[in-house]
């Protein structure tokens, strides 16, 4: 090809190429539209439905598929409002008081904006050393509030499923279980402990490992001895004790496993204990929380998510690994076409901790909340949390016919209706479906021993006590139906 017709080619290209990058006045616009959206959205949350039921009312979103041509942003804002924000869930209401309520934190946008903007490449401290420290910072502080020592390591990640993969690979790779071994080794944990831990043992090649479950205690709390009857019966046996699964509040009714008294058993001593508290772990900095978060630090790795405990928009969690070396022994890789990066490492590289190279500057979303706001009124939400589930949990036994659950350790409640000469599980099942028909607060439901029971989980930064009167009085109405 001749070079002149290389340069016309290029030069019909490159007006609708550089669409992609507009100018200021219609940046402006863009931002007009899109801030004008947000504002719509947060004005209307206090009046706007926790729950609709979705029907088919998602449908138009498929009627404008990607084209050759674009669409105006303002056409695009209304689809979205329409068709996503109008159906379904919605995790930015104060009244979602179902599973385990995510954030949505106003600054964290902004502080998404900001990284988007930039797109710093936070995977490698040659190519961004600001980002990478920032990401250090919030990990070093995370690991001092839990009691890691500061020869820990960690990442943020995209939240608790990638966190747990990561530090059950750690594990794995640690403690040296290769595939020969896979049969013969044994994870153990309550069965409650999270979906996702399964997932990632799967995922990290473990799947024919023999999963033990602890029994627990009438608080839905592992017991300690029960865990040390079945390592021993294992190893007498000629297997492989690998790990211990505990839960710093679980999912389906927010328990903490005793993880100090668990941590102290001889047996578990030469196994590597790993804490799911995605849910639980950012209580540790409330006065109102249980005793054995204080013991986080007894454990070999553990997960938390800033999209839970510090309110951040999903997509936040974070890994936390007592021995950094065997976190980067377990993930680093070394390209050559990286290898600019090899002798300039003065932070620790998130690459080289984690699956991901490419990935978010997801240090943004949490750095400028905590230096924004200071770590006052975080702690004050959580403590808030905890009350409204105490508040809750007495409140609901003023029902007629209602069975409630253990005193809340966190801020989730389990209650159920029991009406007389009623199944009990299809009059649950009825409740809830009752309370999402409503739709101006939302609960979620369980099974715990064959049993439906409903769960109250107050977790968003917008729930309050008059949220949780308000859902009192929707299940007055509901059982008066």
């Amino acid at each position: 090809m001749r070079l002149e017709d290389v340069a016309a080619r290029i030069a019909e290209l490159a007006p609708l190429s550089k669409r992609l990058d507009p100018g200021s006045e219609v940046r402006r616009r863009l931002e007009e539209e899109v801030l004008g959206y947000g504002r719509r959205f947060l004005d209307g949350l206090p009046t706007a439905k926790t729950y609709v039921v979705p029907e088919d009312g998602a449908a138009e979103i498929l009627e404008a598929p990607v084209s050759e041509e674009g669409r105006p942003i303002s056409e695009l804002v209304g689809l979205v409002e329409r068709s996503v924000d109008g159906f379904g869930l919605n995790p930015a209401a104060g009244g979602h008081l179902g599973y385990i309520p995510g954030g949505g934190i106003y600054p964290a946008a902004l502080g998404d904006y900001m990284a988007a903007v930039a797109n710093r490449f936070a995977g490698i401290c040659f190519a961004s050393p600001g980002a990478v420290r920032m990401g250090n910072l919030l990990l070093d502080w995370m690991a001092g509030l839990v009691g890691f020592p500061a020869e820990s390591g960690g990442d943020l990640t995209s939240g608790g499923s990638i966190a747990n993969l990561i530090a059950i690979v750690t594990a794995r790779e640690a403690m040296g279980v290769r595939a020969a071994d896979v049969p013969r080794t044994v994870v153990y944990g309550t069965r409650h402990i999270h979906h996702s831990v399964g997932k990632a043992r799967v995922i990290a090649g473990l799947r024919e490992c023999i999963v033990r479950h602890v029994e627990m205690d009438d608080r839905f709390r592992m017991i300690p001895e029960d865990l040390e009857r079945k390592i021993a019966a294992d190893r007498k046996a000629g297997l492989r004790p690998f790990m211990v699964v505990a839960s710093a509040g679980t999912t389906d009714t927010g328990a903490v496993d005793p993880v100090g008294e668990i941590a102290a058993l001889p047996a578990v001593r030469e196994l590597w204990l790993h804490v799911d508290a995605a849910y639980g772990g950012f209580f540790a900095l409330c006065p109102e929380a249980p005793a054995a978060l204080s013991d986080l630090h007894r454990a070999d790795s553990l997960i938390l998510d800033p999209h839970k405990g510090l309110f951040l928009p999903y997509g936040s969690g974070a890994v936390l690994v007592k021995n950094r070396e065997a976190l980067q022994n377990a993930h680093w890789q070394a390209p050559p076409y990286l290898r600019d990066t090899w002798e300039s490492e003065e932070s620790p590289s998130p690459a080289y901790h984690s699956p991901e190279l490419s990935r978010h500057f997801r240090a943004m979303r949490m750095w400028l909340p905590l230096q924004l706001f200071g770590l006052a009124p975080f702690r004050a939400c959580l403590s808030e949390k905890i009350w409204l589930a105490r508040y809750f949990h007495e409140r609901v036994r003023s029902l007629p016919h209602m069975e409630i659950g253990p005193d809340p350790e966190l801020s989730v409640t389990l209650f159920r209706h029991l009406p007389p000469g009623r199944n009990a599980n299809a009059a649950n099942q009825e409740l809830v479906e009752r309370v999402h028909a409503d739709g101006r607060v939302f609960i979620s439901s369980t099974y715990l021993n064959e049993q439906i029971w409903l769960r109250f989980a107050a977790l968003s930064f917008r729930t309050h006590k008059e949220t949780v009167d308000l859902l009192l009085d929707v299940l007055r109405g509901a059982l008066d139906a």
